[in-house]
């Protein structure tokens, strides 16, 4: 099973739930897929042996100007803007390229061929029963979506998977959360947070996924989101109060069911009620 977690905003605590979910889960193997390939922080709160690293590279294209006749078919196609002729020179834009392989596959004088460019890594650790893989996004690189579905790849077909998703409603986050078996959605009692609910509970409806919700820092102000939830049908999962201890917990990346041991038993019900909605 596939178990997605995400938000409409970031901070809401995604990496929390991800985390002790997948540390409340102790009757199978778990894989905790950290799909926060920008910024991933799931190793923080989970640190054991280093299995493996790797380099993840996506097809870019070379143009070789000897045989290049300036036809300009390459520009043409290419919807991205990634590939242009000026003053009979073609030229290439790597961080524009979606690698749709277009150019290369239609260049009627086969001038073009495909190299590989480095977009990141992706990082194997074992922590008791649970294997942690992490996308790294490599610094100056924006492809998250390519990388996201790489670390996807690294899915146990066999057991539990976690996957930590990233923030908002755009691709990095649609990528993580298509064709997950269920999505938690965390939030926050706040306008700002109910407003980022609506549009990743909208995204994913449009992907057919089926969600409910977890309120983090839950207290005062919550009654939106509560209405909201009931408005939409959206199931209720679990409420996180608003606890210094919760706070000082995450700041030392101690997981919370480690700090606050019966925070355990209602993760485990969260994941009990997860099964019962799938």
């Amino acid at each position: 099973m596939r178990i997605s977690i995400a938000s409409g905003k970031g901070g809401t605590g995604k990496t929390l739930v991800a985390t002790n979910l997948a540390l409340s889960i102790s009757d199978q193997p778990v894989h905790l897929l950290d799909c926060d390939v920008e910024e991933p922080n799931a190793h923080v709160f989970l640190q054991g042996d280093h299995i493996d690293q790797q380099v993840v590279h996506l097809p870019i294209p070379k143009v070789n100007q000897a045989k290049c006749q300036q036809c300009s078919k390459c520009s043409d196609v290419c919807v991205f803007n990634a590939i242009a002729l000026f003053d009979k020179i073609i030229l290439t834009f790597d961080d524009l390229c979606h690698s749709c392989g277009a150019c290369w596959h239609l260049c009627p004088h086969n001038a073009i061929e495909k190299i590989d460019k480095e977009i990141g890594a992706i990082d194997k650790t074992k922590v008791d029963n649970i294997t942690l893989i992490t996308g790294k996004l490599k610094i100056g690189n924006h492809a998250s979506p390519p990388l996201i579905k790489k670390v996807k790849g690294q899915c146990n077909d066999g057991g539990i998977n976690i996957l930590d998703g990233p923030p908002g409603s755009s691709c990095p986050a649609m990528e993580a959360v298509e064709g997950t078996d269920y999505c938690v959605m965390v939030t926050e009692p706040t306008p700002f947070g109910l407003n980022d609910l609506r549009l990743a509970v909208d995204m994913v409806t449009a992907l057919g996924v089926p969600c409910g919700v977890v309120i983090n820092r839950d207290g005062p102000g919550n009654v939106g989101v509560l209405d909201y939830c009931r408005e939409k049908g959206i199931k209720l999962l679990m409420q996180i109060p608003m606890d210094d201890r919760i706070a000082k917990s995450y700041a030392k990346g101690t997981p919370l069911v480690k700090e606050e041991p019966a925070y355990r038993d209602k993760f485990n019900q969260l994941y009990q009620v997860i099964l019962g909605e799938v």
